[in-house]
């Protein structure tokens, strides 16, 4: 039997909590704790083993995005999903910055949200569509940018496939069965590639892509 997968929910709302705590008991997480800010969730932290941290942005004392930064600095281990309302492009690219593996927002079915935790909680990234829409819409809106001052080191034909894959939304588990090699192995490929790119996380690589044309059906 697989272990169930620590979730720590964080959000100012008790009626989210209670609504987000019932289904997730139903679904067999393991909640280990509430908290109804990042000062409140830090100190659980410090207390209990914590696989994934659902949060909303908006917070008193200590908001979603501040948290975030934190736990990425403090417990690598942990990964962050944002659940949120706020599907403007600033908050969206402040908690990818912060260090938040996914971001989907609460109108979400219990299915993403199911699907979200999990892939989080496996160290994949996990957008909603209208959150990619929203980042690639950013994306596309931007004035080209200069060129970077370092030489670029070239990707692999096998680079290129998975970068390409990462821009049309695949998992690591999707990319590997479409390439015959191992989620780890794909993750791999995603540090080489992050490493190369001198992006700082997914929505990076995909700004390289874009910004270099490098494939025609994005």
């Amino acid at each position: 039997m697989n272990t169930p997968i620590k979730v720590l929910l964080v959000d100012d709302h008790n009626m989210i909590r209670e609504g987000l705590k019932s289904f997730l008991d139903k679904e067999h997480f393991d909640i280990i704790g509430e908290a109804v800010n990042g000062v409140e969730a830090l100190l659980l932290l410090e207390k209990h083993k914590v696989d994934v941290v659902i949060t909303d942005i908006m917070m008193p004392e200590k908001d979603g995005i501040t948290l975030c930064k934190e736990i990425t600095a403090q417990y690598p281990s942990i990964h962050v999903l944002a659940l949120t309302m706020m599907n403007e492009s600033y908050n969206i690219k402040k908690m990818l910055s912060a260090g938040a593996k996914g971001y989907i927002l609460k109108d979400c079915t219990q299915d993403e949200l199911r699907k979200a935790i999990k892939s989080v909680a496996n160290g994949e990234n996990y957008y909603s569509s209208e959150v990619t829409s929203i980042i690639m819409q950013g994306l596309s809106s931007q004035p080209a940018v200069k060129k970077r001052v370092l030489t670029e080191i070239p990707l692999t034909e096998r680079e290129m496939e998975v970068l390409h894959l990462i821009c049309k939304e695949f998992s690591n588990i999707e990319i590997g069965e479409k390439l015959f090699i191992s989620p780890r192995t794909v993750e791999t490929h995603k540090r080489n590639l992050v490493e190369k790119t001198g992006a700082k996380n997914v929505a990076g690589l995909v700004l390289y892509a874009i910004e270099r044309n490098l494939f025609t059906d994005l």
